[in-house]
């Protein structure tokens, strides 16, 4: 600039001349200034553009279900064949031989549900990186030895859709996919217990009159459909009868999971919360006694994908609370606090994206400070995006009070779907065990099972027990069986030998298909002595 300045000053006559010298170098400083401006603000119509219009959109719409779902959460593949797709038609857009059209109920047109693949479509990745662990697993059996069923029948597949632990009677309670309730004695033996209309997923206990009852779960289908044929019953445990029949408390569900109990209007009569995982309708259930003993159900929260309940007074105002994990869509954990009027409000603590899989959690306090912390899992993968994901694994949310909390330790495992804190060695530590259907079948099958053992706060040592061959772990409970003092980890089979729940190609499943369970048996205490 100052030559710029001393040529204009100049008192020479030569003033085309030096009017020439200003034109160039003012010529490329214009040029600069017109190709920023270009750069900054993209055609209309281009590519470009359309993304940027998309991501407004994206945000705009897609967080009117559950929360933004980043386009880097996925691989590019997976959203344009299978997640937009599906995505679209909750807002009313369908495609029809690769083409996306708009019905009269859509919110957007077509033009503006375009911009928005082409905003995921120009950010997703084409594959999504995988973590190593920090720490190298040990493959040992650490505190474990493995028992197995004495005998089995080699004619059934074992397709094990639930494992409970009843503390009353202290036997272990397996269903399956047949329909069918078993109990199972300390040492493995098995016995029929009943044939209900549908597959059990859920059984909690009480005592009654000296009878052993069961609150009883069943989903009504497995297939994700949108049907209400689901019911929760009890029904009497003390043994197989001809004529025994449950006595139903509701039906017309949508494809329930879970049920609890407690007296939550505190009228003296016990009622339930029971979550309908649905499809994708659902809703968390309300059932309050009357003095008939037939039961008012109401909604408590129309969201789909209820799918574990705890029950507990969170707020410490004398009235007993619910808190349901959601793994559908509008993914997260909420907390329902009693309105002391037959009614909860809703509080949310953790909120994930919809492509997490949420799959189990837990309130457990890892830090011994009196607040309960919240060890969550995610690694559902059997839906629209069946790629491994970097963000599958185990969660330790640590509570900083008034039900504010922090994540504080993560553990990578592809298609994890549930853990369980316990202190198995009986150190004062809270160690992890931890299962996955969905693990890397191909490359690394022994994540399968994982036992994550306390070394210090938010630090845990993997170890990964050899058990991938003896089944296909989808439910697992933690009880000391043989009443020797510590817990026993017992896993539960669902060996699919089909495609349909396996993402991998060019792999052949090998593990056992008849043995429902196993007990990893917990040796910490002979070890001690």
């Amino acid at each position: 600039m100052k030559a710029l300045k001393k040529i204009l000053t100049s008192k020479s006559g030569e003033l085309l001349t030096r009017l020439k010298i200003v034109a160039a170098i003012l010529m490329p400083v214009a040029i600069f200034v017109i190709l920023s401006g270009c750069s900054e603000s993209p055609k209309a119509g281009s590519p470009e553009a359309d993304a940027a219009d998309g991501q407004v959109l994206a945000k705009k719409y897609c967080v009117s279900c559950h929360r933004f779902p980043a386009p880097e959460l996925i691989d590019r593949d997976s959203w344009i064949k299978r997640v937009l797709p599906a995505m679209g038609r909750q807002l009313g857009v369908h495609v029809y031989m690769d083409q996306y059209f708009c019905d009269e109920r859509s919110a957007l047109g077509t033009a503006e549900w375009l911009k928005i693949v082409a905003y995921y479509k120009s950010i997703a990745p084409i594959s999504l990186p995988i973590p190593k662990p920090v720490v190298a697993p040990l493959k040992d059996w650490a505190i474990f030895s493995l028992e197995r069923p004495k005998k089995i029948n080699a004619s059934v597949p074992a397709m094990t859709t639930m494992i409970s632990f009843n503390p009353n009677d202290k036997k272990i309670y397996t269903a399956d996919a047949a329909s069918n309730l078993y109990k199972w004695d300390s040492q493995l033996n098995s016995t029929l217990i009943h044939h209900f209309d549908s597959p059990v997923t859920g059984l909690n206990y009480f005592t009654e009159n000296d009878t052993n009852t069961g609150i009883i779960t069943c989903i009504g289908t497995m297939a994700p459909l949108n049907l209400f044929k689901g019911k929760v019953s009890l029904f009497n445990l003390n043994g197989r009868t001809k004529n025994a029949k449950p006595v139903l408390i509701t039906d017309s569900l949508p494809r329930p999971v879970q049920t609890v109990a407690a007296d939550f209007n505190k009228d003296g009569l016990m009622d339930y919360v029971v979550c309908g995982f649905g499809h994708d309708h659902g809703a968390l259930y309300l059932l309050l006694q009357q003095p008939d003993r037939s039961f008012k159900k109401m909604v408590v929260s129309s969201i789909a994908g209820g799918e574990q309940l705890i029950t507990g007074d969170f707020n410490n105002d004398g009235w007993p609370d619910v808190m349901c994990l959601f793994a559908q869509a509008d993914e997260g954990i909420r907390m329902f606090l009693n309105d002391h009027k037959g009614g909860f409000i809703t509080h949310t603590l953790l909120r994930f994206p919809p492509v997490y899989g949420s799959s189990s959690f837990q309130l457990v306090d890892f830090n011994h400070d009196g607040k309960p912390d919240i060890l969550y899992t995610c690694g559902d993968n059997s839906d629209f995006s069946k790629v491994m994901k970097p963000y599958h694994g185990v969660y330790i949310f640590t509570n900083l009070g008034n039900w504010k909390f922090k994540q504080t330790y993560f553990y990578h495992i592809n298609g994890c779907t549930k853990a369980i804190a316990d202190d198995f060695d009986h150190n004062g530590n809270l160690d992890i065990a931890v299962i996955a259907f969905f693990p890397d079948l191909k490359y690394h099958p022994e994540e399968g099972f994982t036992y994550l053992k306390q070394a210090g706060p938010n630090k845990f040592t993997p170890h990964e027990l050899p058990v991938n061959d003896y089944g296909r772990w989808l439910t697992m409970e933690v009880a000391d069986i043989d009443q020797d003092g510590y817990d026993d980890v017992i896993l539960g089979n669902f060996s699919t030998a089909g495609r349909g729940l396996i993402n991998q190609t060019g792999f052949t499943p090998k593990w056992n298909t008849h043995e429902p369970i196993i007990v990893l048996k917990n040796i910490s205490g002979k070890k001690r002595k």
